[in-house]
């Protein structure tokens, strides 16, 4: 099993390009179930959870290239990948599938708009909370599907199509409401979505959407007004910039000190959390080619966080701001709203030297002038980064384990860092 070797004490300086974001090419991809035509995706990211989704679609007949060319490796950052559902061969996602990303649960919405049917596994992913199904259910029910649970299977079923209808989540669900948007596409008459996700991922989607022919309004607020069309057409559409990612480097920046173009990167998809990291000490500007992060000699100030939906501080950057605050000069409060259980790089962190206190929903991180570098291990996607961020800065030679976590959700991590100065390598086996 691979791993990552680090030696801290380097300041990053340089470039690093920042890759089409996950969270965004995911609906994408599966918004090719909805049409017969060909979705052709720009900027796609070269991730295990792509390549995934990739057979997990294949599974229902969806043919693929990658630059016109039939094959999965690429060799840029950026990928053009064209999508192609002429022919639903299978409307049932198989529990050895599903289990491995959570998101593949997501083929539910479009197959069910499109064929009538589906038979979707339970899902799995990140062990960061129960992260129910419910809300997914329930408003595939609101448009008139018939659904069971048999045996680990959600069976959902709606022979005459689904029908527009008014419902309005309990609390935000960025997946579900990626779901709801893309089913309610193709049912008959209005649909209205209100507590809606307000998440550039859903901007992004519902853009792609409508140059595929649906009538889709109000994406970016909390109330989604969806006309139904009776099919969709093919379209090409560009994948936003990873503000995950982009938020990731701006930390590992303020962490280490140093000065980086973070190239493609849209302050506006996370104002919110560069605003935070701004506020630690770092100085972050917008430029024609990206943000530009830098930190000089001065340290770092603790700042108190909790996270929120868009435009909020991003669950997603949780971990990683733990990771900064660990050096901080004070005491920060870190609070998680979204999910339970995403406490668990507390421990690894503490390897190195940290300091935090849990106390419910709250991590309490008292900075440490030094973190000396410990093998670590990665116990989901984002606390995995969070420990490279931690031992970019501490003393010594540290070891991240079970690194196919960070290949989920970030592109050659190694080679971006390295070429901005850090002592970073993987190691096989």
């Amino acid at each position: 099993m691979d791993r990552i070797r680090i030696v801290g004490g380097n300041e990053l300086k340089g470039v690093i390009p920042i890759s089409g974001a996950k969270n965004a090419a995911l609906p994408l991809m599966i918004a090719s179930l909805l049409t017969d035509d060909t979705l052709t995706l720009e900027n796609v990211p070269h991730l295990a959870d792509v390549e995934q989704l990739i057979r997990i679609l294949g599974n229902h007949g969806v043919d693929y290239t990658v630059n016109g060319r039939r094959e999965s490796q690429d060799t840029g950052y950026s990928r053009t990948i064209h999508f192609t559902a002429r022919n639903i061969v299978d409307t049932t996602a198989p529990y050895e599938l599903v289990s491995k990303m959570r998101a593949s649960f997501w083929v539910i919405g479009p197959l069910l708009a499109r064929m009538g049917e589906a038979r979707v596994s339970l899902p799995g992913g990140c062990a960061i909370g129960t992260r129910p199904v419910d809300l997914f259910i329930d408003g595939l029910r609101a448009l008139g599907a018939d659904i069971d649970i048999d045996i680990g299977y959600v069976v959902a079923k709606a022979p005459k199509g689904l029908i527009g209808n008014r419902y309005v989540f309990p609390k935000v669900s960025v997946g579900a409401t990626h779901v709801l948007m893309m089913a309610a596409s193709l049912a008959r008459g209005e649909t209205v979505l209100e507590n809606a996700a307000r998440e550039p991922e859903i901007v992004n989607l519902a853009d792609c959407l409508n140059a595929m022919g649906a009538r889709i309004t109000g994406a970016g607020t909390s109330t989604i007004t969806i006309e139904g069309v009776t099919s969709l057409q093919g379209a090409r559409h560009r994948i936003i910039p990873d503000r995950i990612e982009t938020g990731t480097y701006a930390m590992a920046v303020a962490m280490t000190g140093g000065d980086v173009l973070l190239q493609g990167a849209r302050s506006d998809l996370l104002q919110g959390a560069l605003d935070i990291v701004g506020q630690s000490g770092a100085t972050i500007t917008q430029t024609n080619e990206g943000i530009r992060v830098a930190r000089n000699g001065a340290g770092i100030a603790p700042v108190d966080v909790t996270t929120e939906p868009f435009p909020g501080f991003p669950t997603d950057l949780q971990a990683q701001f733990m990771g900064l605050m660990t050096m901080a000069n004070g005491r920060s409060k870190i609070t998680e709203t979204i999910f339970e259980n995403r406490f668990m790089h507390v421990q690894e962190l503490a390897r190195f030297g940290a300091r935090i206190s849990l106390s419910g929903q709250s991590a309490i991180v008292d900075g440490v002038a030094k973190l000396k570098g410990a093998p670590v291990m990665a116990t989901d996607l984002r606390a995995s980064v969070s420990l490279v961020i931690a031992a970019l800065a501490a003393e010594g030679e540290s070891t991240v384990n079970r690194v196919y976590h960070l290949d989920r959700g970030f592109e050659r991590l190694e080679e971006k860092l390295s070429r901005c100065g850090a002592t970073v390598e993987r190691i096989s086996g």
